[in-house]
């Protein structure tokens, strides 16, 4: 297999995670998502969900709080974070 197959092959393995909407209290992964209910982008990185690291953030209410991942990146810049939102029409608020 060469480089290039090799790296097509592992890009589209971590793109594939992109897109994925899952209730707020079920990220387990590092990135950036779009809050479905307020359109806010969230920045989660490696120590906000590390294990025993605070602060940890809970929220509580009647109907689940979805979320969607738009990049493995916590920190991409807004109007990237915006353009991919957009592709997944996802509608934002920041």
């Amino acid at each position: 297999m060469s480089t290039t197959t090799t790296q097509q092959t592992t890009q589209s393995q971590t793109e594939s995670h992109w897109g994925m909407v899952v209730p707020f209290d079920q990220i387990h992964e590092p990135g950036c998502y779009i809050c479905h209910w307020s359109g806010h982008l969230l920045r989660v990185p490696q120590d906000g969900i590390a294990p025993g690291r605070s602060p940890l953030m809970n929220m509580i209410g009647h109907d689940p709080l979805y979320v969607t991942k738009v990049s493995d990146n916590p920190y991409i810049p807004v109007t990237k974070a915006r353009w991919l939102a957009a592709n997944f029409d996802l509608a934002v608020n920041f």
